[in-house]
């Protein structure tokens, strides 16, 4: 299919609230101006959040600051890799009050505030300073932003008939090198070189309900740093995808709706997602199971963590190992 990239900055919405025609694109680096988000006349579809993917050596960390304008969720989950315990502490509050979310990305610190969750993420000089406090855990961890290192931005646009109603833009910034502390009942354990960061930043108005796949990988491979990023089910039929592949820090976009191949009865079997721009294999070693449901809200989440495997084609037609990326892939449903 094609995609045309924006080089551009644009604003997401129009005077009116609605979708601008001329934000339909991708690009390398965040140019949309999504201050249009939330916007009066549609309370209840305005979705915001940020969340970041933290994969360390020895842990995994996953934070999310986000409202969906009746009510705001915020979590911190870490996994110790090696005893298998998670510590997962999610707190849902009513409206906005404990959220504060930049206009556009970049455009200032994200911020949640409540009496079990505390989160930090603002913009520094070379990167992205993330930090957090919950029940038994701490952390103060730096995505760093290399120099010349491009992300993956996209709007994706849900059509009935000639009209779009909703519509969503996400940044997915894979392969961000980490380094910082984190801190679990006052043990604190190094976030080393060889850890990496991800990076899903979102604003739109969406459908009640949606179901999603999303999957990101980063590493070295052969010398190269490599991230991976891969998205279906809610971009199927737009026109638009979330494909991509980052090799030192330069994006290729994959303007192809991959196929992907899993077992919903066996999560944990390995997965296979290919098309004619990709053959990959990811083999999960856990999965995060969630279930939500409070009043209108209903969410199931199967995300697996684990390792990439194969290859996916560049720009230049040439065949980018991924062997040994770690990340994960998810199946979500939302009624949200």
């Amino acid at each position: 299919m094609f995609e045309r990239e924006i080089t551009e900055p644009v604003s997401l919405t129009g005077e009116n609230g609605e979708l601008n025609p001329a934000a339909l694109g991708w690009t390398r680096t965040p140019l949309h101006d999504t201050s249009g988000i939330p916007a009066r006349g549609h309370w209840g579809r305005n979705k915001r959040w940020e969340y970041w993917g933290v994969m360390t050596p020895t842990h995994i960390v996953a934070l999310t600051v986000s409202c969906i304008d009746y009510l705001s969720l915020h979590s911190v989950w870490v996994f110790d890799r090696a005893t298998g315990e998670a510590i997962d502490t999610t707190v849902l509050s009513p409206g906005r009050r404990s959220a504060t979310l930049p206009a556009s990305l970049g455009d200032g610190p994200a911020r949640a505030r409540t009496g079990k969750v505390n989160i930090d993420i603002e913009e520094i000089v070379g990167g992205t300073r993330l930090r957090g406090t919950a029940p038994r855990v701490s952390f103060d961890i730096t995505a760093q932003r290399p120099a010349g290192h491009e992300s993956m931005g996209v709007v994706v646009p849900w059509r009935r008939g000639d009209s779009i109603r909703h519509f969503q833009y996400t940044v997915k910034d894979v392969a961000r090198p980490a380094h910082g502390t984190l801190t679990i009942d006052e043990a604190t354990f190094d976030v080393p070189a060889g850890s990496w960061a991800v990076l899903d930043h979102g604003r739109g108005r969406w459908p009640y309900q949606v179901g999603w796949n999303w999957a990101a990988g980063s590493g070295n491979v052969d010398g190269r740093v490599i991230g991976l990023q891969l998205g279906s089910k809610w971009t199927d039929g737009s026109g638009a995808t979330e494909n991509a592949v980052v090799v030192d820090g330069n994006l290729s976009k994959i303007s192809e709706e991959l196929v992907w191949d899993f077992d919903s009865d066996d999560w944990l079997r390995p997965w296979h997602i290919h098309g004619e721009r990709a053959d990959l294999t990811f083999t999960p070693f856990y999965n995060k199971h969630s279930r939500t449901n409070v009043l209108v809200i209903s969410t199931r989440t199967d995300q697996l963590f684990g390792t990439w495997s194969r290859w996916v084609r560049d720009d230049a037609g040439i065949r980018v190992k991924v062997d040994g990326l770690e990340g994960w892939a998810e199946d979500v449903l939302n009624r949200w």
